[in-house]
């Protein structure tokens, strides 16, 4: 597949391969809150978007900002803007790991103490549901993982990239990613992942494991008025 599907990513997974999870709004989807915190519109959406925006997410709620909405209307409380990064698959070195298990539901709580510990970006209750998870164990506690979440046709995303602060430095991170990898190669697909354009370590490190820069993305986050007069722009 060609890399164009990745200029609007959350789009091409709702509308394709995780299409059974979209929730939908008239030209917005989003995935279910406890799974993932992503929200997608088409590249050219019409002026009502955000008010398909904020019927779909309610009033007072915290939503990603789609660039292709482009700025929201006077009355919405900018919370983040932010800049990061897309990388993809430049000859990654995607291999199985030996010590790398499969997580599954029962290991969410593990999970989620290892996320709120390390801060890799946002991951949900249910965002296991999202694909393969991996992680490795020492004394019985988790203490890495990485696994998938976007599915634009064709790619898969690596993300929740994260290591116990007591464990960094081994190289836990580096074994996992190319584990994950390798899992998103045997189906025919190709890994990509993002990281904030400021989290210059994470980058020159999925550099090194051979992801080349395609892009600067946008990471900003916006409150819906409490006045729904104030979710669309006046005309």
């Amino acid at each position: 597949m060609t890399e164009s599907v990745l200029g609007n990513a959350a789009w091409a997974s709702l509308t394709g391969p995780h299409a059974h999870f979209a929730e939908r709004k008239g030209q917005v989807l989003r995935y279910p809150v406890d799974v993932a915190h992503f929200l997608a519109v088409p590249d050219e959406p019409d002026g009502h978007v955000w008010r398909d925006i904020a019927d779909l997410a309610g009033p007072g709620a915290v939503v990603p900002l789609p660039a292709q909405a482009g700025p929201p209307p006077p009355g919405w409380e900018i919370l983040r803007d932010a800049t990061g990064v897309q990388l993809v698959d430049d000859h990654v070195a995607a291999a199985p790991d030996p010590e790398a298990v499969r997580l599954t539901a029962a290991d969410v709580p593990e999970m989620l103490d290892l996320v709120a510990r390390t801060k890799p970006g946002p991951f949900q209750p249910r965002t296991v549901a999202l694909g393969t998870y991996l992680g490795i164990r020492r004394g019985g506690a988790l203490v890495a993982m990485a696994g998938e979440r976007l599915h634009p046709p064709g790619w898969t995303e690596i993300s929740a990239v994260c290591t116990d602060p007591a464990f960094r430095g081994r190289g836990l991170a580096a074994r996992l990613v190319h584990a994950v990898a390798a899992g998103i190669r045997d189906r025919g697909e190709t890994p990509f992942l993002h990281a904030a354009a400021t989290n210059t370590n994470a980058i020159r490190l999925y550099e090194t494991l051979g992801f080349r820069l395609r892009r600067r993305t946008v990471l900003g986050r916006a409150r819906v008025p409490a006045d729904e007069r104030l979710s669309t722009p006046a005309r």
